[in-house]
């Protein structure tokens, strides 16, 4: 844990969110390992009243089929119903974007976590309420404050 707290001061900054794109990707930090990473996700979605349904390894599907993705392909799946459901409330087709999903996956060497932005995601809705207005922006404010930690290793 001592290791945890000092890599997070010496992490890079997060970078910015871009508002034209769904896609908002964090690299890990060095040194911080992927199961640090997934103890991570783990503790910290909990501790943040987030279920974890289902995890997708489509990598290791992917080399059943005799292709062979860069390391580490997966999808873990992550609720909060909590805000999720302010949203399903006034705009119930909404649940084609639930449950909230962050990828996990390497590229040249590196790995990365992503999110589907709720914000983006809501722009599908025609007339989106201001109540779920609000929560997207808090279930994504609250996701990317959870793989900010675990980019870095924290629980």
């Amino acid at each position: 844990m001592i290791l945890a707290s000092s890599i997070s001061f010496a992490a890079k900054p997060l970078p910015s969110i871009d508002s034209s794109k769904a896609i908002y990707v964090v690299p890990v930090e060095p040194n911080v390992s992927y199961d640090d990473v997934i103890t991570s996700l783990k503790v910290i979605s909990e501790g943040l009243n987030f279920v974890n349904p289902a995890n997708f390894p489509i990598g290791e599907h992917m080399k059943l089929r005799g292709q062979a993705p860069e390391g580490v392909l997966e999808v873990r799946s992550f609720c909060n119903l909590g805000l999720g459901a302010e949203i399903m409330l006034d705009h119930p087709e909404f649940v084609v974007f639930a449950p909230c999903r962050i990828g996990i996956y390497e590229q040249k060497g590196q790995l990365y976590l992503a999110i589907d932005r709720p914000t983006y995601d809501l722009k599908s809705i025609k007339n989106p309420t201001p109540r779920a207005q609000k929560a997207a922006q808090a279930l994504e404010n609250t996701l990317i404050q959870i793989i900010d930690k675990a980019r870095k290793g924290d629980i």
